[in-house]
This record gives C-alpha cells, structure tokens and sequence, in this order.
C-alpha cells in the first residue's frame, strides 16, 4: 500500500550500520515503539541505566504520566504512520529499534480488524525502517505464536506452530518476515518469544494476566476470581528476567547467534500452585474459578517452554523463581496500590 511510495532509500543509507564499540564508541540511540504497554516504560528504565537518560526514546501514542515525561525523552510515534518514522530515526538518529505496540491475545480477539492493523502492518513498517536505515531491531513474540498441534510439554525452538488467535498469527508472520529481512536483506533482526511477563503495573489484557491480576485483586480485595482452571499450567518469567533477557540478547554478537528467534523462560505454574505460594504470605483470601473464553486460548498454549537453545548460544539464565516472584510481587503491587491511592 502506501509503503511502496515511501520506503525507497538511498544507497548511502543501505551501508551504514551501528554496533556498539566497534565503527562508534558512543552508546546506541534506541527508541521503544508501544512504549506505554506493559513492558515499555520498565523497559526504558533499564536500558536508560546501562545506555543513559537521553539515549532511550520512549513512544506511543497516548499521553504520557508525569512521572514517565520526567523520567526522559518521550516522542508521539504512530507506527501507522511510516513517513513520521523515518523522521524520529534521521532526526534522532536511532541505531536500535525495540517494538513493543501489539495488541494483545484477548483485547486482539475482541477487535480482529485493529489488531491486524496494529501487529501486522504496524510490523511491516517497522521492518522496512529498520532495513532502509540500518537499524537493529527487537521485536517480541510470544507463547501464544503456537497452537493446538505444537507439543506443548515441552514446547521446543523449532515446531509446528500454527496458533488460533491474531495476535498469534501477527507474531508468528513477525517471526518469519523479521527472518526473511535478515535472510535476504542483512537485517539485523532479533526476536525472543516471552512467555507471560509479570510485573507490578495492572493487568493489559493477555490471557496470562491472571498471574497479575491475583495479586492486585487479593492485596486489595482479599479475593480473585480466577477466568481459567486451577490446573491450567503455563510458562512465566518476572519483568526483571524479561528485561535483562533482552537486553543480554540485544548485544550479542551476530556471529554467536544461531537463529534470530529463541525461546526464553524462568517457569511454569497453575493458578492452583500460584495461589498456594501466595497463602503462605497472606493467609487469609479466597480463590475462586471461573472460567471463560481465555481457557480456550490457554489450552492451545505451550506448558512448558524449552530456552536451551537460549542457553546454550547466548547463556541465558533465569534468576527469579516462583517463591523469589510471588514475594517480589507482592512487595511491588503493595507500592503500587499505595502509591496510587486505590
């Protein structure tokens, strides 16, 4: 569509590449599209603290707090909006591109025609951006790119995919586009497929979510109902192993790097064992199971994730178990709520 008019570059452009401390001693200049999700401004706090402040250009389309706009560069980015890219990455000239904006499994099934628009041309141009100026680009995948045909216990780098819902049919089409580009065009394109990321910030709509949202309802309800069964097993990983995972990823040299897309994961629970962990915390709350469309969306999912290939090409190692995650969580989610007033 309009990405034939405006995706022609120079040659010049087509030979200028970035690596950090090899053709420049400066730090990478990186910008974070969907920058307001669920991994986006932790994200930018962790890179801003290994890459400085002003190296990491947080974006999206909303408005941002306060507290984000104070914490650095913050830039309105509309990733349908190819023409407006190009400007960000001259005008701040960007070597390193993490794309966040996606819509998620079960927001994504409420609005299929959004969600192609946002997770497969929103893709699309950012991967032609990233090709026309030489760009290194991140973008994550997930669980949900596999589907009922995948073995699911454990689940390994390289099987069947085949998923059932758009947000996994837009991160599989991710996976291979972003290999293609490398493939054909010298991309540098790198991919991780998360599986549910945990933090403290309220639940954004993934399936996983429940993993959040437990903690939220029972610290200040004392209760949770749960949407899937208590034996539903799933594969997790707390945001600070998340970060430090694509961060690790993201300055390993190309030629240690056997695929451009690995699994990466710390464990795997059910809201039964989770919610066990947490009453040896907080004695006193109540559970209950009722479960909706997203059990059929977990059910197609992977149970256990196998990383080893993460492990053994790049030497990715988890650090935050399931005892280390539910004290963590409830420490984080209780700053929240007061910090919030709710």
């Amino acid at each position: 569509m309009f990405l034939r008019k405006l995706c022609r570059g120079s040659g010049a452009l087509n030979i200028r590449t970035y690596s950090v401390g090899v053709i420049d001693k400066r730090p990478p200049k990186i910008l974070i599209t969907g920058g307001l999700g669920q991994l986006g401004v932790e994200c930018a706090k962790y890179l801003r603290g290994k890459y400085g402040r002003e190296n990491v250009i947080l974006s999206d389309i909303i408005k941002p707090t306060t507290e984000v706009a104070n914490d650095g560069p913050y830039i309105f980015a509309d990733i349908l909006d190819f023409k407006g890219l190009q400007k960000i990455v001259v005008d701040h000239r960007v070597d390193w591109l993490i794309h966040f904006s996606a819509l998620l499994s079960a927001i994504g099934e409420q609005n299929v025609p959004l969600a192609v628009r946002v997770n497969i041309e929103g893709m699309h141009n950012v991967i032609e951006l990233a090709k026309q100026y030489r760009l290194r680009i991140f973008v994550p995948s997930t669980i949900g790119a596999f589907g009922p045909d995948s073995p699911r216990n454990p689940t390994p780098n390289i099987t069947v995919q085949r998923p059932r819902t758009i947000y996994g049919v837009s991160k599989v089409h991710a996976e291979l586009l972003g290999e293609y580009y490398h493939y054909r065009f010298g991309l540098d394109f790198r991919c991780l497929r998360f599986p549910g990321v945990i933090s403290s910030d309220p639940p954004g709509g993934g399936t996983t979510d429940y993993a959040i949202a437990i903690f939220h309802d029972v610290l200040r309800k004392g209760r949770y109902q749960c949407y899937l069964k208590p034996d539903t097993r799933l594969p997790m990983m707390h945001v600070r192993d998340a970060l430090r995972a694509l961060s690790e990823f993201l300055e390993v040299p190309n030629e240690k790097l056997n695929r451009r897309v690995y699994n990466v994961t710390s464990m795997s629970f059910t809201p039964e064992e989770l919610a066990e962990k947490i009453n040896q915390h907080l004695k006193e709350f109540q559970i209950t199971y009722q479960p909706d469309s997203r059990q059929d969306i977990a059910d197609s999912w992977p149970q256990v994730f196998d990383d080893s290939e993460a492990r053994r090409d790049w030497q990715w190692n988890p650090e935050v178990d399931l005892d280390n995650l539910v004290s963590l969580m409830i420490k984080e989610v209780k700053e929240k709520i007061a910090a919030n007033g709710y």
